[in-house]
C-alpha cells in the first residue's frame, strides 16, 4: 500500500502542479465533524485507487482566480476508481470494485438526501448545504484529481459498475458519469426536452456538449449549440447538431430562426455560468448575457435549466455586484413568458444509474460528444493551460495508467 498520495493543488490564478501529500485515511474533515459533532472516524468510507479523474470547467473557474479558493486548495470532483480498502461499517461495496463517484458528497441520511436532493446534502459542509471533493467552501472534502481519494458513506456514494472488463473496456464514457453527463442531462431535462423539441444549448464546453447529447436522448428534433470559438462549434455540429457563432453579426433570434423558422424554441439550456461574456468579437465580459438570452429565445411556458455555475463570490467580477452573484438578470420578461427555471448542482444520483445503462448497452456516445482524451496525472498542468485557451477537448487524467 503506498504511504503517499500524489494530488493536483491550485498555487494561485493560472497555475497548479502535482504535490505529494498523505495517504488518505478513513476519516472526516476535522471541520465537518466539529460543525456537526460527528467523530472523525469514517467506517462508513472506503478509499478508491483512482482510475479516472477529469479536469471541469469548475475547476477552472478555480484555476482562473475567479472564486475565493486559497492557494494549497486540492482540486478535482470528477472521479472513478478501484476500491481499495473499506471502513468497517461498508456493507456493500467490496475491494475490486470500480466505481463511479456523484461529485456531490452526500451523507444519506438528512432529509435532502432522503428526498433525492443530493446536491444539497445538509450534513457534509458547514458553511451551506451541499458538498463536493476539491472545491473552495464545499466542506473541506480533499480533490479527486489524485492517486487515491477517500469516499465518505460509501454504500451510498458509489455506483458499482457491473463488469470490471467491460468498465475498463467503456471507461472514457463512464468516467462522465461522476459530473459531466449527468450535469448536461439535467439541464435538458429540466428544460422540458422531449420527442421533437427544438433547443437552444448556450456554451460547447463538456458540460455544453454533454446537454447538447442529452438533449438528444430525449428526442429533441434539433439541437443548437452556441459558442464563440470554432474548434468548439465544430465539435458540437461533429454529432449532429447546428453550431450557432456568436461572433457573427446577428441577434440570437435571426440566427435561431434561420435553423427552425420561427424565432423561439421550446427549451434552452445555459452551460456557460458566471463568466459569459456578450456576443460578437472581442465582446466584454456580461455575466447575465446567457440568463437574458435564453429567456428572449425561450418561448412562453418553456423550461430554462441551469447547470452553468453561478457563485456568490467573485473577487475578478466586472462589478462590485458581480462579486457577490447579483447580475443584471431580466426577470421580468421570464415571469411574464412564465418560464420556469432549474438551478443548483446536479444531482447526479438522481440520473447516472440510467445514464450509466445507456452507455453499458451502446445507446450513449458521451466521450465521442465530448472528445474525450487522456493525459497523465503529470500533464495535468498542460490539460489546465490548453483547457483554459478554448481547448474543444475534455481532458480525462489517468493516474495509474489503466485506460487502454
Amino acid at each position: 500500500m503506498s504511504a503517499s498520495n500524489r494530488v493536483v493543488v491550485y498555487q494561485g490564478p493560472g497555475e497548479v502542479a502535482v504535490e505529494s501529500i498523505d495517504y488518505p485515511r478513513l476519516e472526516t474533515p476535522q471541520e465537518v465533524a466539529q460543525h456537526f459533532g460527528i467523530s472523525r472516524k469514517a467506517p462508513h468510507a472506503a478509499i478508491l485507487k483512482l482510475v479516472t479523474t477529469n479536469i471541469c470547467g469548475s475547476d477552472q473557474h478555480m484555476v482562473r482566480g475567479r472564486t475565493t479558493a486559497p492557494v494549497g486548495q486540492t482540486l478535482g470532483h470528477e472521479i472513478t476508481g478501484e476500491v481499495v480498502e473499506v471502513g468497517e461499517d461498508v456493507q456493500f461495496v467490496r475491494e475490486g470494485d470500480i466505481c463511479s463517484v456523484p461529485f456531490n458528497i452526500a451523507c444519506g441520511r438528512c432529509r435532502m438526501c432522503d428526498e433525492g436532493h443530493t446536491g444539497v446534502c445538509l450534513h457534509v459542509n458547514p458553511a451551506r448545504a451541499g458538498a463536493a471533493y476539491g472545491y473552495v467552501d464545499m466542506g473541506g472534502w480533499l480533490g479527486g484529481q489524485a492517486e487515491y481519494v477517500m469516499i465518505p458513506y460509501a454504500d451510498f456514494n458509489l455506483l458499482k459498475f457491473p463488469d470490471r472488463d467491460q468498465a475498463l473496456e467503456k471507461i472514457l464514457d463512464l468516467t462522465m458519469l461522476s459530473d459531466i453527463f449527468p450535469t448536461g442531462y439535467h439541464g435538458a431535462f429540466t428544460a422540458g426536452v422531449t420527442t421533437g423539441s427544438t433547443v437552444y444549448v448556450a456554451g460547447a464546453g463538456p458540460v455544453g456538449l454533454a446537454a447538447a447529447h442529452a438533449a438528444q436522448l430525449l428526442g429533441a428534433a434539433v439541437v443548437m449549440v452556441g459558442d464563440m470559438l470554432p474548434g468548439r462549434l465544430a465539435q458540437a455540429e461533429s454529432f449532429g447538431c447546428v453550431g450557432i457563432d456568436l461572433t457573427a453579426e446577428g441577434a440570437l433570434a435571426d440566427k435561431i430562426e434561420a435553423v427552425v423558422g420561427e424565432r423561439e424554441v421550446d427549451a434552452a439550456v445555459d452551460a456557460v455560468g458566471f463568466e459569459a461574456r456578450g456576443h460578437g468579437e472581442g465582446a466584454d465580459e456580461a455575466p447575465a448575457t446567457v440568463l437574458n438570452d435564453c429567456m428572449t429565445v425561450a418561448r412562453a411556458a418553456a423550461g430554462i435549466g441551469i447547470p452553468g455555475l453561478y457563485v456568490t463570490g467573485d473577487p475578478g467580477a466586472v462589478d462590485d455586484a458581480a462579486k457577490e452573484g447579483t447580475l443584471g438578470v431580466r426577470l421580468g420578461l421570464g415571469w411574464a413568458k412564465s418560464h420556469r427555471l432549474t438551478t443548483g448542482q446536479c444531482p447526479v444520483k438522481r440520473y447516472n444509474r440510467q445514464l450509466m445503462n445507456m452507455i453499458l448497452h451502446d445507446r450513449a456516445q458521451i466521450a465521442k460528444a465530448v472528445n474525450a482524451q487522456t493525459i497523465t496525472l503529470d500533464e495535468a498542468p498542460r490539460g489546465y493551460a490548453e483547457f483554459d485557451q478554448g481547448a474543444a477537448t475534455k481532458y480525462v487524467i489517468d493516474p495509474h495508467g489503466m485506460v487502454a
